[in-house]
């Protein structure tokens, strides 16, 4: 299958090559009529009748590459005349076309704008970076669908020093998920997901984004929550009117078309859209607190409706479809109405075969076990956004809803201690999440000169995350399929997990003031916060024995069929349902951070000052109790904490095409709720991840270097160097427990990191003329780290400081890769006038990192490397159609888990922890636009 694929590739590309040698080039300079004949930058040049163009540089120069024949080139700018000049080409020859644009009989208060996608362009975001003080990268529209990109998360991996790791998110610079934040429309907006500190990007569609921007350096108007990267997603706000429709389909290898396991009750129409949850809710009879209720044996039957039973099956290939419609209305000149609704829905069937092990601090396996996991993923979107335009204001109303499901099946072969006997764990968990946010934000001129300006903006969200009816059993396996297996030890259990947001606010108020010299200076005063309120909920339940009548004893039944053993016990009144729930099932959490700021941007000819502070309060209390009655009331950690938090951006421009910058902030972390929240999630295989409420908030300096060289307006070259000094870093780490081995987190002493990034888009015409429909990009990010253990730690359950268990007191900070790259070859071709093509080679790979601080003598658990190639063909159809193939992770790496090599204590087995292969996707998607 490699080197099929391999070959396919090799023929594409050199196919490409031979093609691109039977072109014609038309280049030439723009001018402007209205400015004494001085050059046009970032004019249209579009090949008439076709969707063939390119807009000028700032020195007012294109290049077009084109098939011989007869065509016309249109050019038009905003506001004035558009100019047609037909021209014939042949193969190999070069022409140049060069015209001088005005205003003829035109006032440019007649000029309606018919579209509003400029900032969408990748040409008009290289600028926007050129221009910006502060360190900033964004993506857009044009390039999300020139790279065959589906979603949001996929997207920002082609940004520089930000990779995607699997089902864990986007790592910046190396650096994992809770050093990230999230805005949507400029508002702070709350994660669906408690283990994850912002949305999993891969929920929004890029149908419904206009602009992905990525801070990397601190500004005072965005949340002093502030490390690796401040992501802001733009929502689209078509100015067009415009109807699209689009199905998709996927295959993987060892994942679709191959045998797949589902619970019974997600192989129905209602588990195909992933909508199980309430059918799965803790039954009410237990009620709403826990007191260990028993049930009788008829009552466990049926008020436990929902059954054990597993259905084989064969898993069909993954689908999508998408709906998007957008219109807009004039209502007079100045005064502009749109509206854009969109609806998406995704499924997928993953599969994945590999060890799930874990070490004790004697060097032997506790677990020694494989993992086969059937994994069922649906994912729903949503957007209705009304935008209201005049001269002077812009007011957008946005309500975005997403949800998410999963059906998870999960077998694992093998022991779960020295003296344990061979046994299969069975695993049937559902998952499903929930997020409504709704948004009002705007700008207002308050003078006719824009020179004094007003941003607001609010937002109001409900979330939920549930992990209703997660059950687990195992059995002893046989030859035949069946399991031996008993009641005792509580070995059938089913746990309850809520997280509910009661409420998640964001609001905003800045004022901005431009003056001077041509309004290139700047004042900004404003104000921005947010609240979060929730609760969660863990809760047990399990078969118990009758004591009462003769035990049923061990029993063989089928792995997938116990339903039936158990409704004839219950029938029979040998067992019955038990809650077993303790008095830390519940956890609430209020957090708000309120911050006012002000930022003054001075502007002395090719160098820019932008220099402000952020005044951030932050209040966090986490009520909570490890154990007690259930009345007893609930203990309190609080943190109440104001951060002056100052940021210097400079940027002195060396000459019209590069820049120097320097950037330098104070700011904290915050850990990911989950890190936080006092609560053990425990797993069949008796690991667990236990929260740690008494982690503080990571203090963070950071300091920034770059230089930037636009070649021309399609072409980068920056290299930079950066550095952060976190005070209290968050770490993840692991601990020996009697029950097995424990995930949890804690603060270090501090970490130092330093590193350089090295990013360039280059067009390969400078290397040959033949490569003129050729562009390469490519990225990369090298870095050291350096953390200092603390000497002791705060135990909260016992309530004293005890000992660092940790191995070594210095070592590199978890979760940071020494290196990362990516990189992107692209090549652009028509078939014909209305058949383009754009066909794009992307890789990646990060280096080794520690995913797990080591402890008691151990070393730290390491995530090696994995090298990712992906291969996009889009084609254009004419004006309507878009067919897009892509295929992924061509390499099919296995990804990787191990114990380091630098252990205090003999190891006597293998130091694989975990590993396993995510197989080829191969996906074809078509989409109609009318």
């Amino acid at each position: 299958m490699k080197m099929k694929l391999k070959f396919l590739l090799f023929t594409l590309f050199i196919s490409s090559v031979i093609l691109a040698q039977t072109k014609g080039t038309i280049s030439g300079v723009l001018t402007d009529k209205e400015a004494n004949n001085s050059t046009l930058p970032f004019a249209n040049a579009v090949i008439k009748g076709s969707t063939r163009g390119t807009t000028t540089d700032e020195n007012g120069k294109y290049t077009l590459t084109v098939d011989p024949g007869n065509y016309t080139i249109v050019f038009s700018f905003l506001g004035y005349e558009n100019v047609e000049v037909p021209f014939s080409i042949a193969a190999g020859e070069n022409l140049t076309i060069s015209k001088s644009l005005g205003s003829g009989s035109y006032k440019l208060e007649d000029v309606v704008v018919k579209s509003a996608g400029g900032r969408e362009k990748e040409t008009a975001l290289l600028l926007d970076q050129k221009k910006a003080v502060v360190i900033k990268q964004s993506i857009g529209a044009q390039e999300l669908s020139r790279k065959g990109v589906s979603d949001v998360e996929e997207g920002l991996t082609k940004i520089t020093g930000i990779t995607k790791v699997g089902s864990r998110g986007l790592f910046v610079r190396g650096l994992e998920d809770r050093y990230n934040n999230l805005l949507i429309n400029d508002l702070a907006a709350p994660t669906n997901n408690p283990f994850k500190k912002i949305i999993p990007l891969d929920l929004f569609p890029t149908d419904i984004v206009s602009v992905i921007e990525v801070y990397k350096t601190f500004n005072p108007d965005i949340s002093g929550d502030f490390s690796g990267g401040t992501f802001n997603i733009a929502t689209s706000l078509s100015g067009k009117s415009v109807t699209k429709i689009s199905i998709g389909t996927g295959y993987a290898t060892s994942n679709n078309l191959s045998r797949f396991q589902i619970s019974k009750d997600a192989n129905t129409t209602k588990g195909f859209f992933g909508l199980l949850g309430n059918d799965r809710e803790l039954p009410g009879i237990y009620g709403t607190v826990p007191s260990n209720k028993s049930l009788t044996a008829a009552q466990s039957k049926t008020e436990n409706n929902n059954g054990w039973d597993v259905d084989e099956t064969s898993s069909p290939l993954n689908s999508s479809i998408g709906f998007l419609h957008s219109e807009r209305f004039d209502l007079s000149r100045d005064r502009k109405i749109s509206y854009l609704f969109s609806l998406n829905f995704n499924n997928s069937y993953d599969v994945r075969k590999g060890a799930n092990n874990t070490i004790n601090s004697n060097g032997e396996f506790d677990n020694n076990l494989l993992g086969i996991e059937n994994k069922y993923k649906t994912s729903t979107s949503s957007l209705i956004g009304f935008n209201y335009k005049t001269n002077r204001a812009n007011i957008s109303f946005n309500t975005m809803y997403l949800r998410s499901a999963e059906s998870l099946i999960l077998d694992q072969y093998g022991t779960t201690d020295l003296n344990d006997t061979y046994k299969v764990i069975r695993t049937n968990q559902f998952e499903e999440s929930n997020y409504l946010n709704g948004q009002i934000f705007g700008d207002y001129a308050l003078t006719e000169n824009k020179n004094h300006t007003l941003k607001a903006g609010g937002s109001f969200a409900k979330t939920s995350f549930h992990i209703p009816d997660r059950k687990f059993f195992s059995g002893a396996p046989q030859s035949n399929s069946d399991i031996i297996t008993n009641y005792g030890a509580n070995s059938f259990i089913k746990q309850y997990l809520d997280i509910n947001g009661d409420y998640f606010y964001s609001d905003l108020l800045e004022y901005n003031w431009k003056f001077g010299a041509e309004k290139s200076n700047k004042l900004s005063v404003g104000y921005n916060g947010n609240g979060n309120k929730a609760e969660t909920s863990y809760r047990f339940v399990y078969i118990k024995e009758n004591t009462n009548v003769t035990s049923p004893g061990s029993f063989e039944v089928p792995l997938n069929s116990v339903d039936g053993r158990i409704n004839s016990d219950f029938d029979n009144n040998s067992i019955y349902y038990a809650e077993g729930s303790n008095a830390s099932y519940k956890t609430k959490l209020n957090e708000y951070t309120n911050a006012g700021y002000a930022n003054l941007l001075l502007k002395f000819n090719a160098l820019e000052i932008s220099g402000g502070v952020r005044a951030e309060k932050y209040n966090r209390e986490i009520q909570y109790k490890y154990n007690g009655k259930f009345s007893d009331p609930l203990k309190k950690k609080s943190i109440d904490k104001v951060y002056i938090l100052p940021s210097l951006n400079v940027k002195y421009a060396l000459n019209e095409k590069s820049n120097f910058r320097f950037a330098a902030s104070q700011t904290y972390t915050k850990p990911i709720l989950m890190e936080v929240l006092p609560i053990t999630i425990v797993n069949a295989d008796k690991t667990s991840q236990q929260g740690n409420p008494v982690l503080v908030n990571s203090d963070n300096l950071n300091v920034d270097l770059k230089y930037e060289l636009f070649p021309t307006a399609k072409e980068l070259l920056v290299i930079g160097a950066f550095g952060k000094r976190l005070t209290n870093p968050i770490e993840r780490t692991y601990k020996a427990d009697a029950g097995g081995q424990i995930t949890t987190f804690l603060n270090s002493n501090y970490a130092n990191l330093y590193g350089v990034e090295l990013e360039m888009i280059l067009e390969l015409k400078r290397i040959h003329e033949n490569l003129a429909d050729f562009s390469f990009g490519f990225n990369t990010s090298i870095m050291q780290t350096q953390v200092k253990v603390k000497d002791s730690i705060f135990n909260d359950v016992a309530g004293k400081y005890e000992k660092s268990i940790e191995t070594h007191p210095e070592r590199a900070l978890q979760g940071a890769s020494k290196w990362i790259v990516n990189s992107d070859l692209k090549y652009q071709f028509d078939f014909n006038k209305k058949w383009n093509n754009t066909i794009s080679l992307i890789y990646s790979v990060f280096g080794k990192r520690i995913y797990s601080v080591g402890t008691n003598k151990l070393d730290h658990i390491y995530e090696l490397p994995v090298h990712k190639l992906d291969f996009v063909w889009n084609n254009k159809l004419g004006e309507q159609w878009n067919l897009k193939f892509s295929a992924d992770n061509l390499l099919n790496p296995k990804e990787k888990f191990v114990l380091g090599d630098d252990n205090f204590t003999p190891i006597y087995d293998s130091k694989t922890i975990q590993d396993y292969k995510r197989g080829i996707g191969l996906s074809l998607n078509l989409s109609y636009t009318f």
